[in-house]
């Protein structure tokens, strides 16, 4: 029973992180869609956010590749189950695949929102992974282990650029009702539905990996480029 229990457990953790990572990739290509518009000339903050998307693609492979060791696809969990997905529902009453990258980039305030949401849902990663990385089923799975501890390293580089893209444009940082929204996702996840998706006994799993379905983002042309 232990035995089933643990294994139950990490194939469910690690569906609900192989769909986060897949989603925050993808989302990255359509943020920086709006960067490369709006700010062509900040090479920096282009280049880290590159390789905050990189990373994201990398953590994406390493959980296919533990699937793939398995034998098996992930359990099929989906945008209810996404920490920027839900977030950016609530902050923009707009799904991720709704949002138009000409309209983050026409309204600064919403790209300063972005920044925030991205931030705060980088650093609550963070903190999950180090719960996570304490955990015995973690602890019991090598392979598993090692990916989080490289998230781990790699997850201070991610909240990093947004932070200080907006300490240079004098923004705010984010405040209590936005980290209070931040502290209502994880829970509902952790304390809801979490519990819901391990006693379902009908979830099935992917036909597909996620990544199949990979399109390429091009950028929109403005009206300014088509006059």
């Amino acid at each position: 029973m232990l035995f089933w229990f643990r294994q139950r457990w990490l194939d469910l953790v690690a569906s609900i992180y192989i769909y986060n990572e897949h989603r925050g990739y993808t989302a990255l290509d359509q943020i920086l869609v709006a960067i490369r518009m709006r700010f062509p000339e900040d090479h920096d903050f282009i280049a880290e956010v590159e390789r905050h998307r990189a990373d994201e693609h990398k953590h994406y492979l390493m959980f296919r590749r533990w699937f793939e060791k398995r034998g098996m696809r992930p359990l099929f969990v989906d945008r209810t189950c996404g920490h920027i997905d839900r977030f950016i529902e609530i902050m923009f009453r707009s799904r991720i695949n709704d949002i138009d990258a000409l309209s983050l980039i026409g309204d600064r305030r919403n790209f300063e929102k972005m920044c925030r949401v991205v931030s705060l849902t980088e650093r609550r990663g963070y903190r999950q992974v180090e719960t996570l990385l304490r955990h015995p089923f973690v602890l019991s799975d090598s392979m598993l282990t090692k990916i989080f501890q490289v998230i781990k390293v790699d997850e201070p580089s991610h909240w990093a650029p947004y932070e200080r893209w907006l300490a240079r444009n004098q923004a705010r940082e984010p405040v209590w009702w936005e980290r209070m929204i931040d502290r209502f996702i994880h829970s509902e996840l952790l304390l809801l539905k979490l519990p819901i998706l391990f006693l379902n006994p009908a979830l099935r799993r992917r036909a597909a990996w996620p990544d199949e379905s990979d399109v390429p983002i091009r950028a929109p042309v403005s009206s300014a480029a088509t006059a």
